[in-house]
């Protein structure tokens, strides 16, 4: 859902990751839910592609 959000707005992972002070290595995990992130960057991957807090929080109960 991340990645498909992100490729929406036309960011790649290297620039979104930029954006969001993240390496494109965590980005890519973030994205495949490989890995659990912290709140800050989960706040910003929500405004910065414009996810609904419950659509955010549905994906990440995913794993």
């Amino acid at each position: 859902m991340i990645k498909e959000n992100r490729e929406k707005m036309n960011y790649t992972q290297e620039h979104l990751a930029e954006i969001l002070g993240i390496s494109p290595r965590q980005l890519q995990r973030i994205e495949k839910n490989e890995e659990k992130t912290k709140i800050a960057t989960l706040k910003k991957i929500i405004n910065v592609l414009k996810i609904s807090d419950n659509e955010i929080l549905k994906y990440m109960k995913q794993k």
